[in-house]
Protein backbone atom coordinates (compact mmCIF):
# COMPACT_ATOMS: atom_id res chain seq x y z
CA UNK A 1 0.00 0.00 0.00
CA UNK A 2 2.79 2.36 0.28
CA UNK A 3 3.69 2.94 -3.28
CA UNK A 4 -0.26 3.72 -3.88
CA UNK A 5 0.02 6.22 -0.29
CA UNK A 6 2.98 7.96 -1.39
CA UNK A 7 1.45 8.66 -4.68
CA UNK A 8 -1.70 10.42 -3.45
CA UNK A 9 0.43 12.29 -1.11
CA UNK A 10 2.20 13.51 -3.25
CA UNK A 11 -0.47 15.04 -5.59
CA UNK A 12 -2.33 16.53 -2.91
CA UNK A 13 -0.44 17.87 -0.21
CA UNK A 14 0.07 20.99 -1.93
CA UNK A 15 -3.24 21.49 -2.97
CA UNK A 16 -4.94 20.24 0.20
CA UNK A 17 -6.36 23.30 1.52
CA UNK A 18 -7.99 24.35 -1.54
CA UNK A 19 -9.53 21.12 -2.45
CA UNK A 20 -13.13 21.57 -1.08
CA UNK A 21 -13.22 25.16 -2.63
CA UNK A 22 -12.08 24.26 -5.89
CA UNK A 23 -13.69 21.14 -6.12
CA UNK A 24 -16.98 22.63 -6.07
CA UNK A 25 -17.50 23.50 -9.66
CA UNK A 26 -16.69 20.61 -11.28
CA UNK A 27 -17.06 17.37 -8.82
CA UNK A 28 -20.60 17.56 -10.23
CA UNK A 29 -22.91 14.41 -9.72
CA UNK A 30 -21.99 14.47 -5.58
CA UNK A 31 -25.26 15.74 -4.30
CA UNK A 32 -27.79 13.51 -5.81
CA UNK A 33 -25.50 10.62 -5.23
CA UNK A 34 -25.83 11.31 -1.12
CA UNK A 35 -29.52 11.87 -1.59
CA UNK A 36 -29.68 8.33 -3.26
CA UNK A 37 -27.98 6.67 -0.31
CA UNK A 38 -31.38 6.70 1.82
CA UNK A 39 -29.98 4.47 4.52
CA UNK A 40 -32.15 2.82 6.46
CA UNK A 41 -31.68 3.81 10.36
CA UNK A 42 -28.99 1.65 12.17
CA UNK A 43 -27.17 0.47 9.12
CA UNK A 44 -23.80 1.19 8.29
CA UNK A 45 -22.49 3.62 5.12
CA UNK A 46 -19.21 3.07 3.80
CA UNK A 47 -17.19 5.69 1.47
CA UNK A 48 -14.16 4.32 -0.31
CA UNK A 49 -11.66 7.02 -0.88
CA UNK A 50 -12.76 9.46 1.09
CA UNK A 51 -10.95 12.11 0.55
CA UNK A 52 -11.36 15.35 2.77
CA UNK A 53 -13.86 14.24 4.28
CA UNK A 54 -16.78 16.46 2.31
CA UNK A 55 -19.08 13.58 1.51
CA UNK A 56 -19.38 12.15 5.04
CA UNK A 57 -19.94 15.17 6.18
CA UNK A 58 -23.01 16.38 4.25
CA UNK A 59 -23.96 12.90 4.05
CA UNK A 60 -24.29 12.21 8.04
CA UNK A 61 -25.87 15.62 8.43
CA UNK A 62 -28.44 13.79 5.78
CA UNK A 63 -29.00 10.57 7.04
CA UNK A 64 -28.58 11.31 10.86
CA UNK A 65 -30.05 7.58 11.83
CA UNK A 66 -27.07 5.92 9.96
CA UNK A 67 -23.43 5.14 10.91
CA UNK A 68 -20.32 6.20 8.43
CA UNK A 69 -16.78 5.10 7.27
CA UNK A 70 -14.18 6.11 5.37
CA UNK A 71 -11.11 4.51 4.11
CA UNK A 72 -8.69 6.20 2.18
CA UNK A 73 -5.03 5.39 0.92
CA UNK A 74 -3.53 9.52 1.35
CA UNK A 75 -2.26 10.05 5.03
CA UNK A 76 -2.59 13.75 3.86
CA UNK A 77 -6.16 13.01 3.23
CA UNK A 78 -7.49 11.28 6.09
CA UNK A 79 -5.85 14.22 8.23
CA UNK A 80 -8.43 16.35 6.44
CA UNK A 81 -10.73 14.07 6.55
CA UNK A 82 -10.47 13.53 10.45
CA UNK A 83 -10.06 17.63 10.87
CA UNK A 84 -13.14 18.12 8.65
CA UNK A 85 -15.32 15.33 10.60
CA UNK A 86 -14.24 16.94 14.19
CA UNK A 87 -15.09 20.27 13.20
CA UNK A 88 -18.51 19.19 11.91
CA UNK A 89 -19.39 17.08 15.94
CA UNK A 90 -19.98 14.16 14.06
CA UNK A 91 -16.35 12.28 15.22
CA UNK A 92 -18.98 10.08 17.16
CA UNK A 93 -20.70 8.58 14.14
CA UNK A 94 -17.93 8.71 11.38
CA UNK A 95 -14.96 6.75 11.64
CA UNK A 96 -11.68 6.52 9.10
CA UNK A 97 -9.19 3.94 7.98
CA UNK A 98 -6.24 3.89 5.88
CA UNK A 99 -6.62 1.08 3.61
CA UNK A 100 -5.77 0.43 -0.07
CA UNK A 101 -9.47 0.33 -1.96
CA UNK A 102 -8.35 -2.82 -3.95
CA UNK A 103 -7.84 -5.22 -1.13
CA UNK A 104 -8.84 -4.18 2.19
CA UNK A 105 -10.03 -6.10 5.24
CA UNK A 106 -13.25 -4.02 6.51
CA UNK A 107 -12.86 -6.31 9.91
CA UNK A 108 -9.17 -5.55 10.55
CA UNK A 109 -9.67 -1.42 9.22
CA UNK A 110 -12.99 -0.96 10.49
CA UNK A 111 -14.26 -3.85 12.86
CA UNK A 112 -17.11 -4.07 10.87
CA UNK A 113 -18.24 -6.64 8.37
CA UNK A 114 -21.07 -5.44 6.81
CA UNK A 115 -22.38 -2.25 4.88
CA UNK A 116 -25.80 -1.62 3.76
CA UNK A 117 -24.42 1.79 1.31
CA UNK A 118 -21.12 1.62 -0.37
CA UNK A 119 -20.22 4.30 -2.26
CA UNK A 120 -17.24 5.94 -4.59
CA UNK A 121 -17.12 9.62 -5.23
CA UNK A 122 -15.12 10.23 -8.08
CA UNK A 123 -12.35 7.84 -6.81
CA UNK A 124 -12.15 4.87 -9.28
CA UNK A 125 -10.83 7.47 -11.67
CA UNK A 126 -7.78 7.57 -10.15
CA UNK A 127 -7.61 4.10 -9.08
CA UNK A 128 -5.72 1.86 -11.44
CA UNK A 129 -7.04 -1.06 -10.78
CA UNK A 130 -10.58 0.73 -10.63
CA UNK A 131 -12.27 -2.65 -11.34
CA UNK A 132 -10.27 -4.49 -8.90
CA UNK A 133 -11.97 -1.99 -6.73
CA UNK A 134 -15.18 -2.72 -7.85
CA UNK A 135 -14.82 -6.01 -7.50
CA UNK A 136 -14.51 -6.29 -4.02
CA UNK A 137 -17.01 -3.10 -3.17
CA UNK A 138 -19.64 -5.59 -4.96
CA UNK A 139 -18.65 -8.43 -3.29
CA UNK A 140 -18.91 -7.10 -0.04
CA UNK A 141 -22.25 -5.81 0.38
CA UNK A 142 -25.06 -7.42 2.25
CA UNK A 143 -28.35 -8.58 1.12
CA UNK A 144 -30.58 -6.13 0.33
CA UNK A 145 -27.17 -3.80 0.34
CA UNK A 146 -26.01 -0.90 -2.42
CA UNK A 147 -23.49 0.42 -4.12
CA UNK A 148 -23.30 3.40 -5.78
CA UNK A 149 -20.76 5.42 -8.07
CA UNK A 150 -20.27 8.70 -9.41
CA UNK A 151 -17.53 9.86 -11.59
CA UNK A 152 -16.46 11.65 -14.63
CA UNK A 153 -18.08 10.43 -17.50
CA UNK A 154 -17.22 9.51 -21.30
CA UNK A 155 -17.76 13.66 -22.34
CA UNK A 156 -19.41 11.88 -25.04
CA UNK A 157 -22.51 14.53 -25.05
CA UNK A 158 -19.84 17.47 -25.22
CA UNK A 159 -17.90 19.35 -27.92
CA UNK A 160 -14.80 18.39 -28.29
CA UNK A 161 -13.03 21.73 -28.30
CA UNK A 162 -14.43 21.69 -24.17
CA UNK A 163 -13.88 17.96 -23.62
CA UNK A 164 -9.95 17.48 -25.31
CA UNK A 165 -8.67 20.59 -22.52
CA UNK A 166 -11.16 19.05 -19.75
CA UNK A 167 -9.07 15.67 -20.17
CA UNK A 168 -5.57 17.19 -20.73
CA UNK A 169 -6.67 19.03 -17.49
CA UNK A 170 -7.41 15.88 -15.39
CA UNK A 171 -4.82 14.38 -16.34
CA UNK A 172 -2.28 16.45 -13.91
CA UNK A 173 -4.22 15.02 -11.07
CA UNK A 174 -3.83 11.69 -12.61
CA UNK A 175 -7.21 11.41 -13.12
CA UNK A 176 -8.28 8.86 -16.18
CA UNK A 177 -12.07 8.75 -16.86
CA UNK A 178 -12.62 5.69 -18.28
CA UNK A 179 -15.50 4.85 -21.22
CA UNK A 180 -15.46 1.27 -20.27
CA UNK A 181 -16.88 1.74 -17.05
CA UNK A 182 -20.61 1.12 -17.68
CA UNK A 183 -20.13 -2.36 -19.49
CA UNK A 184 -17.89 -3.57 -17.15
CA UNK A 185 -20.19 -2.39 -14.35
CA UNK A 186 -23.27 -3.79 -15.72
CA UNK A 187 -20.83 -7.01 -16.21
CA UNK A 188 -19.90 -7.31 -12.16
CA UNK A 189 -23.54 -6.80 -11.40
CA UNK A 190 -24.93 -9.23 -13.89
CA UNK A 191 -22.01 -12.06 -12.90
CA UNK A 192 -23.35 -11.68 -9.30
CA UNK A 193 -27.12 -11.45 -9.92
CA UNK A 194 -27.07 -7.67 -8.63
CA UNK A 195 -29.44 -4.77 -10.10
CA UNK A 196 -27.81 -2.54 -11.89
CA UNK A 197 -28.60 0.51 -13.48
CA UNK A 198 -26.67 3.40 -14.99
CA UNK A 199 -27.32 7.29 -15.34
CA UNK A 200 -25.14 9.54 -17.16
CA UNK A 201 -24.92 13.03 -16.13
CA UNK A 202 -24.97 16.45 -17.47
CA UNK A 203 -24.26 15.46 -21.15
CA UNK A 204 -22.17 12.39 -20.45
CA UNK A 205 -19.56 14.77 -17.92
CA UNK A 206 -20.36 12.47 -15.43
CA UNK A 207 -23.08 9.77 -14.53
CA UNK A 208 -24.42 8.15 -11.63
CA UNK A 209 -24.00 3.79 -11.20
CA UNK A 210 -25.86 2.11 -8.84
CA UNK A 211 -25.65 -1.85 -7.97
CA UNK A 212 -28.08 -3.35 -5.76
CA UNK A 213 -27.64 -7.13 -4.04
CA UNK A 214 -31.58 -8.74 -3.80
CA UNK A 215 -32.95 -9.71 -0.51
Amino acid sequence: MSDASNRMDRIYHWQIGLYDVTRRYYLLGREPLIEALAPPSGTNVLEIGCGTGRNLVKAARRWPGASFYGIDVSHVMLSKAQDAIDRAGLKNRVQFSLADATAFDAQAHLAEDHFQRIYFSYTLSMIPEWRQALERAAAMLPRGGTLLVTDFGAFDGLPSYLSRPLLSWLSLFSVTPNHEFDSVFKEIAAARGFESRFVSLYRGYSFLATMRRPE
